[in-house]
This record gives C-alpha cells, sequence and structure tokens, in this order.
C-alpha cells in the first residue's frame, strides 16, 4: 500500500449533524489511529460502497471499548428510527422514567 500512487481529491468542509455518541466514538477512533475524523469517515463509506467492511477485529474491539466508555447503547437496528430532541426537551429515557 505504501508504494501505490497517491490519488489527488477535492475534500470540502461539510456541516453534517449526528447523534453525539457516535461522533465522540468516530473522534476517539480517529484519535486513536491518529486519523482526521474525515478520514475515517471516508473510509467507512468507500469500504460500505463497496458492501465491505471497514474494521478489522482489532479495530471492532476497540470501538467496542469506545462505545461502552461514551455509553453508546446504539447499534445498527437503530440507524432509521433516531429522531432528534426538540430544543428544551432534552431528557433521556432514564429521566423519563423517573417522572
Amino acid at each position: 500500500m505504501v508504494d501505490e500512487p497517491k490519488l489527488i481529491v477535492q475534500r470540502v468542509q461539510t456541516g453534517v449533524r449526528m447523534e453525539k455518541r457516535i461522533l465522540k466514538v468516530l473522534k476517539g477512533f480517529a484519535e486513536f489511529h491518529d486519523m482526521t475524523l474525515g478520514d475515517v469517515l471516508e473510509g467507512i463509506v468507500l469500504h460500505a460502497f463497496d458492501g465491505k467492511t471497514p474494521f478489522s477485529t482489532a479495530s471492532l474491539d476497540r470501538i467496542r471499548e469506545l462505545k461502552k466508555f461514551y455509553a453508546l447503547d446504539l447499534d445498527s437496528s437503530a440507524s432509521h428510527r433516531l429522531t432528534e430532541i426538540k430544543k428544551g426537551q432534552a431528557r433521556t429515557k432514564v429521566q423519563e422514567k423517573k417522572r
């Protein structure tokens, strides 16, 4: 891979919104691998576009640790069910059950 020619690309700044804990895990993963968040996201997307998994077994272990640390209890089954809370409604499920 080191001897492969570099590919010149044009990158753009984007303002993508995403679930807070997912972002923390992604940033932690990027930091661990001394990569930028953008590099990690590009790699994930390019692998997904090819129908390939972007992560090795070791990377998946690291992600599990980061998910635990950041209390990320979501998995792929949640991907089409996430709904953003409205301002002033920042209550968790636990807080709602206590009411």
